[in-house]
């Protein structure tokens, strides 16, 4: 089967990508082997990382591929499947995955976005960083450690209680 996805070359992306199971804390509790894995991929295929986030369960990020390249599918299944190899065999199979030979770490798909413009871009990532405040993971995004919120905030582009007041921040629709 093939899905429609927003194919811009050069272009900048936010998305969504989910493991499989929802109730465990499995990318924090392993977030060194996802951070590999990610600098493995970006060595071979690069790609700027604007903004990231590092749920229990799902992670949010916005890439800025090179001109002329579109082709986020492929970084996104080799992220997985370096993250995966990383990790000890205990999960359920489903024999639809076990037939192709995959993992039941990860959902099958992810949401992807292209971003507009400066406002959109802006938009999400402040999403992104405010997004473990909106899980109820923490009460100040300054204190989630699996955010790209601290490079923020060390280059000046954020200040350190940035998000502690709801009302200034515009993070857009429910994703």
């Amino acid at each position: 089967m093939y899905y429609r996805r927003a194919r811009v070359e050069g272009g900048t992306y936010f998305f969504t990508v989910n493991l499989g199971d929802r109730n465990t804390d499995l990318l924090v509790r392993h977030i060194d082997g996802l951070r590999a894995a990610i600098n493995r991929v970006k060595s071979r295929h690069p790609f700027s990382l604007i903004a990231m986030v590092a749920l229990p369960e799902h992670l949010h990020a916005i890439w800025r591929l090179p001109p002329g390249d579109a082709d986020y599918s492929t970084r996104w299944s080799l992220i997985k499947a370096g993250f995966s190899r990383t990790l000890e065999r205990s999960e359920v199979i489903r024999g639809s995955r076990h037939r192709k030979r995959e993992r039941g770490i990860w959902q099958r798909r992810y949401w992807e976005h292209c971003i507009r413009d400066g406002l959109d871009l802006s938009r999400h990532v402040d999403y992104i960083h405010f997004n473990p405040v909106k899980h109820g993971l923490v009460t100040r995004a300054a204190d989630w450690p699996h955010s790209t919120l601290h490079e923020y905030i060390a280059r000046g582009l954020m200040a350190p209680d940035w998000g502690d007041d709801v009302g200034d921040i515009d993070v857009g629709g429910e994703r």
